[in-house]
């Protein structure tokens, strides 16, 4: 709205041509995103334990976790409040991909807010069912899938990172494509949350890549040298990934261990959708299993632990996911989490030299 609202009076005024330039807002959607979650926290954490929304931890995991039993949860409304009100300020709102990854954020965070709502103020252990949860996610993803299909200029064809001419045309199976990226990247993050800071690093660390991915992808003359795709307009959603950066940096403040809130699936669901939305718009979909490579380990650990207990009756890891197999070894928790932010940071060096490499 700042944009909106300032821009065109620098004709008059000269200083507010600083508001053409996409980095300078970048900049400050992340220090007004980081500054509205620093200074709201302690409020937010405050009302959560008036409430009593505090944590119910499992008792077939480590015993010291026990001890944050009652911390509050649902920490992650403030961290959308704080995206999405950064990004309206500092984004143009005449951009519909900035409209577009509102929209995922805010209806993914519906639907974790439902299921926390359920589970920590009904008191329903289990919240929403699988099914539906799966179907409301399906049902968001697909209508950005649709509306990303049926604009004129924009293609089905995909990025694959390191190749250059290689690029396969989906057609219409884009929108299933764009599904599964969305709704397997929400899930993702969404079973990484389980220690403290643990999937709050990595999404400031996967949404920085990608501020710098939208940034060149959205500049004709940067794409072109890159040989990556040119999509006019994707640049905005660069100033939504800064705000999701500084959110997450005030959110971490208060949630690194030990955790004085959780962020809760009303966090974590909305953050994982966001970032598939995007890699989908930046048409850099498959560089995300680089980038959330922490998450794909995460969701990987879990399908084979079920899958192998199913088939063969025995479990491949002590405890997931991963980060709990680890525990379960004897590693401290700040350990595990540190070390998986380490490796979070070298990905998302090698996902981003796939910009020149290929």
């Amino acid at each position: 709205m700042l944009y909106n609202w300032l821009y065109p009076l620098h004709t008059q005024f000269s200083f507010l041509n600083v508001f053409r330039y996409q980095s300078f807002r970048i900049i400050y959607a992340a220090v007004t995103a980081f500054l509205i979650a620093f200074v709201m926290a302690p409020w937010v954490i405050r009302k959560l334990q008036e409430i009593k929304l505090g944590q119910q931890i499992r008792d077939d995991g480590p015993k010291r976790h026990l001890a944050k039993s009652g911390t509050p949860t649902m920490g992650g409304i403030l961290i959308i409040f704080a995206v999405v009100l950064s990004t309206l300020l500092w984004a143009d709102m005449t951009n519909r991909y900035v409209w577009l990854v509102v929209v995922a954020t805010v209806g993914f965070g519906a639907i974790g807010f439902a299921d926390d709502y359920l589970k920590f103020i009904k008191r329903q252990s289990k919240g929403l069912s699988a099914a539906q949860k799966f179907t409301c996610q399906i049902l968001v993803a697909l209508t950005i899938g649709v509306f990303l299909y049926t604009l004129p200029s924009y293609t089905t064809k995909l990025s694959v990172p390191f190749f250059k001419f290689f690029t396969p045309d989906l057609g219409w199976f884009y929108i299933v494509f764009v599904i599964l990226v969305i709704v397997g990247s929400s899930n993702a993050v969404n079973l990484t949350d389980g220690l403290d800071g643990l999937a709050i690093g990595p999404v400031m660390i996967a949404s920085l890549a990608y501020t710098i991915v939208a940034y060149v992808t959205g500049n004709r003359v940067m794409a072109e040298y890159l040989l990556i795709p040119y999509i006019e307009g994707a640049g905005e959603i660069a100033i939504f990934t800064g705000a999701i950066l500084g959110s997450s940096l005030g959110f971490l403040w208060f949630n690194t261990y030990p955790a004085s809130v959780f962020m809760g699936d009303v966090g974590s669901l909305p953050l994982g959708a966001a970032l598939g939305t995007v890699a989908v718009i930046s048409k850099h979909e498959l560089l995300l299993l680089l980038v959330g490579g922490v998450f794909v380990i995460e969701a990987l650990s879990v399908i084979l632990q079920v899958g192998s207990y199913k088939l063969r009756g025995k479990r491949i890891f002590n405890m997931a996911p991963i980060h709990h197999h680890f525990e379960m070894k004897g590693w401290d928790e700040p350990k595990v989490v540190v070390r998986l932010w380490i490796i979070a940071i070298l990905l998302a060096l090698l996902s981003l030299s796939t910009l020149k490499l290929r």
